[in-house]
């Protein structure tokens, strides 16, 4: 069952459904867009499968899902690098390459979701590190990514099933 992403009348909020559960959602603060490039803040447009789970076994036991779960190391890294050869993949740091921590102090990602986005194949410049993941309380914007509070992501990876995907809808 797809879960769907509505943007809302705000660029950077949105709803989020899958069947009859609902969840407001923070997405880019560059609202949604067709036309992804990399450091634009907007969240892709279209429908991407959900690789995997990732998530803080230091901070919450291992999320329930029937996705395929891995925790995160303090040496994990996520390449955004345009000119790498590792651009958007999972990479141990240190690395050469510009690139974010996925050991956050902040906790946005205590759990996250690896989106099927700009990977098979990668295209530089398309965007990268677009993930499904913990929003602020506030639901303040992302820098692309769709997240949710953390009962709401939590209670929706017990709901998916292996074939879902999240499809996010342009501005009506």
């Amino acid at each position: 069952m797809d879960i769907v992403v509505t943007a809302g009348p705000a660029p950077a909020r949105g709803r989020l459904a899958l069947g009859n559960a609902g969840y407001d959602c923070a997405l880019g603060r560059g609202g949604v867009t067709a036309q992804k490039r990399e450091g634009d803040g907007a969240t892709p447009q279209g429908c991407f499968p959900l690789r995997r789970v990732l998530y803080r076994a230091d901070r919450l036991p291992r999320p329930r899902t029937v996705l395929e779960t891995a925790a995160i190391a303090p040496a994990d890294g996520w390449c955004d690098d345009p000119e790498h050869a590792d651009y958007n993949r999972q990479v141990r740091l240190p690395h050469p390459g510009r690139h974010e921590t996925l050991w956050r102090e902040d906790g946005l990602y205590d759990v996250v979701v690896i989106l099927g986005y700009n990977d098979d194949p990668v295209v530089k410049g398309r965007g990268s590190a677009i993930f499904l993941h913990v929003a602020r309380p506030d639901l303040a914007p992302t820098e692309g990514c769709v997240a949710l509070l953390l009962p709401d992501l939590l209670d929706l990876l017990a709901r998916v099933d292996g074939l879902s995907r999240l499809c996010v809808e342009g501005p009506a």
